[in-house]
C-alpha cells in the first residue's frame, strides 16, 4: 500500500511538470490527482497502527511535493485541498506521539516542512515544558497544567508549513473587504493540536518571525482557519515590531499572521485625515464652548440641561480620544504598553455608547414636556431627576462594555485600537436601536405637538417655547444621529466617507450654535 500511494505522489508531480505545456487542461486534473492521493494517504493512516518516524517523515515529503506545484485551479478546491493537507499532516505527526513516564520530545525538520511533538507522563519534574520552535515560529503552552486534568499525561503537536500560502491564500481572510485592500502572508503557517485533548487551561501563544517586510501603515491580524476561511475569532496580538508578532489565541487551530494593507492613493488619504484632524479640533472647541456655557447657565433656575450638558461631554471625551488614538496609534502599537490600544478601544467604545443614551434621554425629556406642554424642569423633577439620568447615562453604555469585554476578551483589537470587524455590531446594534427608537420618538412627538397648536392659543409663550424646542431636538437627531447611517457605506465611496467624517466632527459646532447662540434662555442668563 505504502508503494501504491508513493506511486500516485509520483504520478501527480509528472502530470504537473507536463502541464507546463498544455496549463489550461491539466491544471485541474493536477488538483483532482493531488487530492485523491491524499484521500488515498488518509485511507491508509485510518488502518494503520503506529508509523516510524521515516516513514512519516516520507509521507509528509510526498504531501509537500505534491501541493507545491498546484497552480490556476478554483478557491473551492483549494480550500477542499488545504483541509485536506491539514487532516493528513495532523494525523502523520499525531501518530509520532508516544507514551512517556516523563518527557519525551520528537522533531521533523523537512524543507517545507518543520514539526515539534512535546509529551509529559505522571512523573515528569517539569513545572513547565519550553517553547516548541521552528525557524520562523514557536508556540507557548501550559501542558503541565493540561496534563493534571488529564490523568497526569498530554501532549503537543506542532507543525509549522513554509509553503501552504499557496493553497490557504491570505484572499481568503475578508473576503468582503473592497478590491484596493491588499493582504499578504507575514509568517509560516502553524498547526498545533492537543491529540485527544480539547480544552486549553490558559491561552497559547504564538510568536511569529515576519516573512515579508511589514508596511508601517498597514494593519496586522492574528487569524485561524475555520475550514472555509481565515477569520480572527479567539487571537489577539499582544505583542508586535519589526520583525515578529506574538499572537494570544484561547484555542487550538491552524494559525497564522495576514497584513493588510489600503493601496488607495496616499494623497486621498492625507486629505481626508487633515479633513478629519481639523474637523475634529473645530468640533472639540465648540463642544467645550458649549460644555462650558451649560456648566454656567446650570446655576440659573430657569435652565436646566443635564442631558444636554452629559451628552456633550460624551462627545467631547470620546472625540478627543478617537482624535489621540488615531494619531499616536503608530507609537502605542509599537510601545510596551501595546495592551493600552484595546484599553483606549474600550474607552472610545463606552464614550460614544453614552452619548447616544444621553441622545435618547433628551428625547424621552422632549416627549414628556411636549405631552404635558410644561418646561422640561417642572416635569424632568417628577419622572427623571438627575441621579437617575446619570445612572442610565453612564452605567448602562458600562455594561454593555463590560459584557462585551467579559464575553469577547479580545472583542478590542489591538492593531487598530477599535472593535474587531467581527463584534462591530456590539456598538452598532445599541446605536441603530437608539437612533430607530428616537426616530418613532419624534415622529410622536410631532404628532403631539400639532395636536396641541389645533388646540391651544398658538400666542401662549409656553406653546412657543415647546415648538422651538422640538424643532431643536429634531434637527439634533438629524445631525447627530443621521450621519451615523452613512458609516455603513464609507468603504464604498470616498465621497460618502468625507460626508460621513465633516458631519459627525461638526457636532459640537452644531449643538453651540443652536442650543448656546440661538437659545434666548442661555443668553438670558449669560447678561
Amino acid at each position: 500500500m505504502l508503494f501504491v500511494v508513493l506511486f500516485t505522489a509520483a504520478v501527480c508531480v509528472n502530470q504537473a511538470i507536463k502541464s507546463q505545456q498544455i496549463k489550461a487542461y491539466l491544471d485541474a486534473q493536477t488538483a483532482s490527482c493531488a487530492e485523491n492521493f491524499l484521500n488515498d494517504l488518509e485511507k491508509l493512516l485510518n488502518n494503520t497502527g503506529p508509523i516510524e518516524q521515516k516513514t512519516v517523515e516520507l509521507y509528509l515529503a510526498s504531501v509537500i511535493n505534491v501541493t507545491s506545484v498546484i497552480e490556476n485551479v478554483t478557491s473551492d478546491q483549494l480550500i477542499s485541498l488545504g483541509n485536506k493537507v491539514l487532516a493528513v499532516t495532523e494525523k502523520l505527526v499525531s501518530s509520532l506521539v508516544t507514551p512517556t513516564e516523563t518527557q519525551n520530545t520528537t522533531s521533523i525538520n523537512l524543507s517545507d516542512l518543520e514539526g515539534q511533538v512535546f509529551s509529559v507522563g505522571k512523573m515528569t519534574n517539569l513545572t513547565e515544558i519550553p517553547p516548541l520552535l521552528t525557524s520562523n515560529s514557536s508556540l507557548s503552552i501550559d501542558l503541565i497544567g493540561i496534563s493534571k486534568k488529564n490523568n497526569g499525561s498530554a501532549a503537543v503537536v506542532f507543525v509549522s508549513y513554509s509553503n501552504m500560502d499557496n493553497i490557504l491564500k491570505p484572499k481568503f481572510f475578508n473576503e468582503s473587504s473592497k478590491k484596493s485592500i491588499t493582504k499578504t502572508m507575514m509568517s509560516t503557517v502553524v498547526l498545533a493540536t492537543l491529540p485527544n485533548i480539547t480544552s486549553l487551561t490558559k491561552p497559547v501563544n504564538f510568536t511569529f518571525k515576519h516573512t515579508k517586510k511589514l508596511v508601517p501603515a498597514a494593519n496586522l491580524f492574528c487569524v485561524y482557519w475555520n475550514e472555509s476561511k481565515w477569520v480572527e475569532d479567539g487571537c489577539n496580538i499582544t505583542e508586535i515590531n519589526n520583525t515578529y508578532t506574538v499572537c494570544s489565541c484561547i484555542h487550538l487551530s491552524t494559525f497564522a499572521l495576514i497584513m493588510q494593507f489600503d493601496n488607495t492613493p496616499r494623497d486621498a488619504d492625507d486629505a481626508i485625515e487633515l479633513i478629519n484632524t481639523v474637523g475634529v479640533s473645530v468640533g472639540l472647541l465648540f463642544l467645550f464652548l458649549t460644555i462650558l456655557t451649560l456648566a454656567v447657565c446650570q446655576r440659573g433656575p430657569k435652565v436646566t440641561n443635564v442631558a444636554l450638558l452629559n451628552l456633550s461631554m460624551s462627545l467631547f471625551f470620546a472625540h478627543l480620544v478617537f482624535l489621540l488614538t488615531q494619531q499616536y496609534q503608530e507609537n502605542v502599537k509599537k510601545s510596551q504598553f501595546s495592551q493600552l490600544c484595546e484599553v483606549l478601544a474600550g474607552a472610545t467604545h463606552f464614550l460614544f455608547l453614552s452619548a447616544f443614551v444621553w441622545m435618547f434621554i433628551e428625547a424621552v425629556l422632549l416627549y414628556i414636556c411636549v405631552k404635558n406642554l410644561s418646561r422640561i424642569r417642572s416635569k424632568q423633577l417628577e419622572v427623571l431627576n438627575w441621579k437617575c439620568m446619570l445612572v442610565i447615562g453612564y452605567v448602562i453604555p458600562l455594561v454593555l462594555v463590560g459584557i462585551t469585554s467579559g464575553l469577547n476578551p479580545d472583542a478590542y483589537s489591538i492593531d487598530s485600537c477599535w472593535l474587531k470587524n467581527s463584534v462591530i455590531w456590539v456598538f452598532l446594534g445599541p446605536v441603530c436601536g437608539i437612533i430607530a427608537i428616537n426616530f418613532l420618538l419624534t415622529c410622536v412627538i410631532i404628532a403631539v405637538l400639532r395636536h396641541a397648536l389645533s388646540n391651544l392659543d398658538k400666542s401662549v409663550s409656553q406653546l412657543k417655547h415647546t415648538r422651538s424646542l422640538v424643532l431643536k431636538t429634531l434637527l439634533q437627531f438629524v445631525i447627530l444621529g443621521c450621519p451615523w447611517v452613512l458609516g455603513f457605506f464609507t468603504e464604498q465611496d470616498k465621497m460618502i466617507k468625507i460626508i460621513f467624517l465633516f458631519l459627525n466632527s461638526q457636532q459640537g459646532t452644531f449643538i453651540f450654535i443652536v442650543h448656546c447662540v440661538l437659545n434666548q434662555e442661555v443668553r438670558c442668563s449669560l447678561k
